[in-house]
């Protein structure tokens, strides 16, 4: 059954079900449909496990429409949280393709309207309790999603509304003929999902299920990013080949990688990444399309020996800015203007913006800045044709999402639950718990715990170290991060194998630290007498967090185990 308007101030409707073509979706029944609880081919929220016992969304009705009592639910399952649960509803139709969607809220407040998979479609502060009108362009597509290899068809308007008692009064939609802005790339674009009770400061988000709140007339977006993916797996994995199917003349493409192309060696910046990039810029061109290159996102990284920004993609962004002479195609420098704005806020302010613990993705407030540095950079240059019509379909919002400015929390249940889709890899458990830790694998180690990002080896910085080690990648991200101290080296010769004390470990540990959160006030303690004199800042600061015993030997080697306790209890 397909239904295209639905007035819900009249109109008592339930859950959803295949059936009838149409309801609220909740994590309840959610459960019990494999479709439905495949967040990406939803609306794009979803409970986490600790409330997989729990009714979370109450959904009541009066005569302004339907809605959820956030407040109320909120204070019963978490009521130290400050969070809201979002209003749900599903529609199905009969065919993939661009939507326009009419809504009619009543509420005050803020009001976000979430549309596809997480996609922020409407945004705005009532001053007063009232009627608030909205529409937007919805595009409805195949996708593979999250954990998935098989593509999965998406057939249904999916919109969440998150507000304090906002109402949903009415809904209507309408397949519209309109272009089409799509979109490829990896985690920092992607549709993330987020779990619910909702906060912004602590959900992931990339910027491309952002960008079309700055897009609210004439084109609709299809964000086909996924995590983890190159310029190369972008193809290989199957993700290309659905925009391939639905791209059509008139269109557009936006393309950012990078942040994993850096990390395999035939993926550099002026070698497997510029042709990756070209082949899609040139297949663009032949299906009547409109490419756009854009400079992989900045990441909140900083030196740990001398506190200055670590930038390690700029020769990716030279690269993008290079293709585009060639090909006289747009280049919008998301790199430059993200990372003015994470050096302008420093190491520790910065913070607000990325996901907590995080320095590569985004939240949600992050991922709302980095779409407005899109539009902004696009408008700043001057376009004809298609590209300039572009232009005028864009909005340079001036407000920012109220509360951004503050540092997010996040409750004590959510801070070591591992991110399933995450680029970065957490560090975990260890094999062969007693042996003795060697330098390779402290470094290992650290940049794991720190959650650093292992990349392609450009340079022989070491005589010792060569390229097809597996750790060669590590030494080349240590190094660039600060990691490795002169003290460390003998000659040119790092020693990979070489075996760490306790001291020297905690010195690499805390250089990592410092890169990512202010050390403590460096004050005597009780190993000053036996440290290395460059040891002594690092293990004064690993005394004053508490994670290590006075009674340690801090001169004995380090054992795999002992390590990665430390790292646990920085938590970084």
């Amino acid at each position: 059954m397909y239904r295209d308007s639905f007035d819900f101030r009249d109109e008592e409707i339930g859950l959803y079900s295949a059936e009838a073509g149409f309801g609220f979706v909740t994590e309840e029944h959610r459960r019990g449909d494999e479709l439905l609880g495949i967040a990406e081919l939803g609306v794009g929220f979803d409970v986490p496990y600790w409330y997989c016992n729990e009714k979370v969304t109450r959904i009541l009705r009066d005569e302004q429409g339907c809605y959820v009592d956030s407040g109320e639910t909120v204070q019963r399952v978490d009521a130290a949280a400050d969070r809201l649960i979002p209003l749900c509803f599903r529609a199905d139709v009969r065919e993939p393709g661009n939507y326009e969607v009419e809504l009619v809220l009543y509420g005050a407040g803020e009001i976000c309207v979430f549309a596809g998979p997480r996609r922020l479609a409407f945004r705005e502060i009532a001053e007063k309790e009232g009627a608030v009108t909205c529409s937007f362009l919805l595009n409805v597509c195949d996708i593979i999603p999250r954990g998935k290899s098989d593509r999965y068809e998406r057939r249904s308007i999916d919109i969440a509304v998150v507000g304090r008692q906002v109402r949903l009064s009415a809904m209507n939609f309408r397949p519209v003929s309109c272009p089409t802005l799509y979109i490829a790339g990896d985690s920092t674009v992607t549709d993330q999902t987020a779990e619910y009770p909702y906060a912004p400061g602590t959900s992931y988000a990339g910027w491309g299920q952002m960008i079309g709140c700055y897009l609210p007339r004439g084109i609709a977006v299809s964000n086909h990013a996924h995590s983890g993916l190159t310029v190369e797996s972008f193809r290989e994995e199957g993700h290309y080949a659905i925009l391939r199917d639905y791209i059509k003349p008139g269109d557009y493409l936006m393309l950012q990688f990078g942040h994993n192309d850096q990390k395999l060696m035939h993926l550099q910046a002026r070698g497997g990444y510029r042709d990756g990039l070209a082949a899609y810029v040139e297949e663009a061109r032949e299906r009547g399309a409109y490419p756009i290159i854009i400079t992989p996102l900045a990441r909140n990284s900083w030196k740990a020996d001398d506190g200055s920004y670590n930038d390690l993609l700029e020769k990716y962004a030279e690269a993008c800015m290079e293709l585009g002479h060639q090909y006289h195609v747009p280049v919008i420098d998301l790199h430059g203007r993200s990372m003015e704005f994470v050096t302008g806020k420093g190491l520790e302010n910065a913070k607000a913006y990325f996901y907590p613990r995080d320095f590569t993705h985004t939240n949600d407030y992050g991922a709302y800045r980095m779409a407005g540095f899109i539009v902004r950079d696009y408008l700043e240059q001057v376009w004809s044709g298609a590209y300039r019509h572009l232009a005028q379909l864009m909005t340079e919002r001036s407000d920012t999402w109220e509360g951004e400015a503050v540092l997010p929390t996040v409750p004590e249940r959510y801070r070591d639950v591992p991110r399933p889709d995450s680029d970065i890899p957490l560090f975990a458990g260890l094999d062969r718990p007693k042996e003795p830790l060697t330098r390779a694998e402290a470094l290992d180690m650290v940049i794991k715990a720190a959650r650093f990002f292992p990349i392609n080896v450009f340079n022989d910085l070491f005589e010792d170290i060569v390229g097809h080690e597996w750790y060669a990648g590590t030494v080349e991200c240590a190094h660039q991060n600060g990691i490795i101290l002169p003290q460390m080296l003998s000659g040119n010769r790092l020693e990979p194998e070489k075996t760490v004390t306790t001291e020297e470990f905690l010195a690499m540990v805390m250089r990592g630290y410092s890169s990512r959160k202010k050390l403590p006030k460096d004050k005597p303690c009780v190993f000053d007498a036996v440290s290395q004199l460059y040891c002594i800042p690092y293990v004064r600061a690993a005394c004053a967090l508490g994670v290590i015993e006075d009674s340690e030997d801090i001169r004995e080697i380090i054992t795999r185990e002992h390590a990665a306790e430390i790292c646990r209890a920085l938590n970084i």
